[in-house]
């Protein structure tokens, strides 16, 4: 009877230590990251929490520790720690300075990521699941656009076409997914699996007209033609590059001319400057170019730790006094809209070079060839030209979508290299 009493427990606790069992809830766990990504924060904030508590059951510590000592992982964690040590040197209210390293422990992940995903066989599967998931947010993105009422945002900052979120975010999605689709649509064309390739094509057209006829972000239209070119460098002949490019540029003419929602988004870059040249205008490209000037004079303040976790909206909160109210002088911000003078501005040359330091380590990581390192390279080369304009890395959205796909990407890449020292070893 005791047998048969303890027979259920026993088998409780074994599923329980199961390391199989383990890799499979984070699995799935990092697949309901990806497909919550573009619809909300609280849930992807909830998913990465529940994800690392899965992983950890089945860390190889000796492993963790030994990768933290390589690039890609040490330096994301040295950010997150010179933003905490930064608070330090801070003359900003501790709530503030507590509140400017919350955007920077998420780049923690990274390890975690690296170490699973170098050992779990579903990487793709997360990939999957954020295509699939930017797919029913261009179908919503549409429905929007002509039924405004949907929306599931306040009726006074609803933008045209957006059933959550903001057009940013939107946008970043959508220029990610297209670009990303050609590397699987080339190697279909090889292969001459066209039905696949067809559909595929569809796809990513379908993210791209989107951002045509609906909305579109100034960002992704500057930073899309770089991707792209990124592409056709790494992967195809100067010759197709070029028919490509020609290709695109006569897309890009007949777009312009059917769409009036692209015509007026880069109308308005012209317009915008000039307003604030003239006026000093409160525009989006004068608020920027002011936030630039004065980050510049902040760092020139303390270029080698910078003003302290935090510091940024004081610094701008002095600058402003006597500045006439409604123009782009008196804008008071947290957040400069350019992810190197953010970090300069609070951690100096320093934080700059930490920052460079994971940037070029991750573009290393992906030099090499193949569907996975493809995406793992737009997910950096996207961010960093991305950050030109605002704080990816820091920003919620973007800063998970660097994280996940660098990490989940990343893993699978190391997974790779292990398997092919394993052959070579071998074969010796």
């Amino acid at each position: 009877m005791t047998v048969i009493a303890d027979h259920p427990r026993s088998s409780f606790l074994a599923r329980l230590r199961d390391p199989a069992r383990w890799m499979t809830t984070a699995d799935i766990v990092a697949v309901l990251l990806a497909l919550a990504l573009p619809w909300s924060t609280s849930l992807v904030g909830i998913f990465g929490v529940v994800m690392v508590l899965a992983m950890l059951p089945v860390l190889d510590a000796g492993s963790f520790v030994r990768s933290l000592r390589q690039p890609i992982a040490a330096a994301p964690v040295a950010l997150f720690l010179l933003a905490s040590a930064g608070m330090l040197w801070s003359d900003a209210a501790w709530g503030a300075r507590l509140y400017a390293v919350g955007p920077t422990a998420k780049l923690l992940l990274l390890p975690f990521l690296f170490q699973h995903f170098a050992r779990s066989q579903r990487g793709l599967w997360v990939f999957i699941a954020f295509l699939v998931s930017c797919a029913l947010m261009v179908v919503m993105s549409w429905t929007v656009a002509f039924f405004p009422d949907l929306t599931l945002k306040a009726k006074d900052v609803a933008s045209h076409g957006i059933f959550v979120k903001n057009y940013i975010d939107q946008s970043q999605e959508f220029a990610l997914c297209a670009v990303a689709l050609a590397y699987p649509i080339v190697m279909l064309v090889r292969a001459q699996r066209i039905a696949l390739a067809v559909l595929l094509c569809v796809l990513a057209l379908a993210f791209v007209s989107n951002m045509a006829f609906v909305i579109v972000s100034r960002t992704a239209l500057v930073t899309m033609p770089i991707m792209l070119a990124a592409f056709g460098f790494l992967h195809l002949r100067l010759r197709t590059t070029l028919l490509i490019l020609c290709l695109a540029a006569v897309a890009a003419g007949i777009a312009w001319m059917a769409s009036p929602q692209l015509q007026a988004t880069v109308y308005k870059f012209k317009s915008d400057y000039q307003a604030y040249e003239e006026q000093g205008a409160n525009t989006s490209i004068g608020e920027r170019l002011e936030y630039y000037k004065k980050s510049l004079h902040f760092f020139a303040e303390a270029p080698f730790k910078g003003h302290g976790t935090g510091s940024t909206r004081a610094l701008f909160e002095l600058a402003a006094s006597g500045a006439i109210a409604g123009t782009a002088a008196a804008e008071i911000v947290g957040n400069p809209h350019n992810q190197t003078l953010n970090v300069a501005v609070q951690w100096g040359l320093i934080g700059v070079v930490v920052l460079y330091a994971m940037w070029l380590s991750h573009l290393a990581l992906f030099r090499g060839g193949g569907l996975t390192s493809w995406i793992g390279l737009l997910t950096v080369v996207q961010n960093i030209f991305t950050s030109l304009f605002n704080s990816h890395i820091f920003d919620f959205h973007e800063g998970w979508m660097y994280v996940l796909g660098v990490g989940v990407a990343g893993g699978m890449v190391l997974k790779a290299d292990a398997a092919k020292r394993t052959d070579t070893v071998g074969a010796s």
